[in-house]
């Protein structure tokens, strides 16, 4: 019973978890948000264990790279094969022929160092409004994008791949068991703060929505590098939208 959250845990992190995977790996799926819950608590933890001794820069770089070492830097590989591949790749082959390259161009270095510096001054302002909540729910809302690309859209590449077999057999029972559990995660992080959570659900739909368009029209779907970028611009519009909605 338990199987698809070892694959969930063991997919999204680098902790040891005991027992074995799931035989369909799309059952995990629904145990996204709860994984990314997780992970945005430890991220959160990072930083507020930076922040007792009140370095606000230190406590936002814990954040940002805690967040890079709990998941091997897995979904920032994902944006930046993806930045080489749709920027490098003029037609659809070659830009899957790019994305699989494990090798990082200039693109994606460009597109890898930005978004970081971009979440780290994002995250600075979240610890400097103490809103810890607003960054796991960033981090929350990230993994709930991700069930929703791979549950809407074909998976790109006719010869499969590494993230194949999460979507070929999602489906809109994945989207709705999320939400409802992410939608509750996220009142819960945000003290049932109404306009809080709009706002960070409103930035998380724009990342996966924009996201979605841009893969579509230049790979025809999705594939595990989609999703580790939709996750990692899903964070940082999450955590911009949640500084901008503190300071207003």
């Amino acid at each position: 019973m338990l199987s698809p959250l070892v694959t969930a845990l063991r997919t999204l992190t680098v902790l040891p978890v005991p027992g074995k995977d799931v035989t369909d790996f799309s059952r995990s799926l629904f145990w996204f948000p709860l994984v990314g819950l997780l992970i945005g608590l430890l991220q959160a933890a990072l930083g507020y264990a930076g922040e007792l001794h009140g370095w606000h820069e230190l406590s936002a770089a814990l954040v940002v790279f805690g967040g890079i070492g709990l998941t091997r830097g897995m979904h920032a590989d994902g944006l930046a094969d993806l930045a080489d591949g749709f920027w490098g790749g003029r037609t659809r082959e070659a830009a899957l022929r790019i994305m699989k390259d494990p090798n990082v161009g200039s693109f994606g270095a460009i597109a890898l160092s930005g978004v970081m510096l971009f979440k780290w001054i994002a995250v600075l302002r979240l610890i400097q409004y103490g809103a810890f909540g607003f960054i796991a729910s960033g981090v929350l809302l990230a993994r709930w994008v991700q069930v929703v690309l791979a549950s809407t859209m074909p998976y790109a590449r006719s010869e499969g791949g590494t993230a194949h077999a999460f979507v070929s057999g999602a489906g809109v029972p994945h989207i709705v068991v999320t939400t409802f559990l992410t939608l509750c995660f996220l009142l819960f992080m945000l003290r049932f703060d109404l306009y809080g959570c709009a706002a960070a659900l409103s930035a998380a739909v724009v990342a996966g929505g924009v996201m979605g368009l841009l893969s579509y029209r230049k790979i025809g779907g999705v594939t595990g590098d989609v999703l580790g970028a939709g996750s990692e611009v899903t964070e940082l519009l999450v955590w911009i939208a949640g500084g901008i909605f503190l300071h207003g």
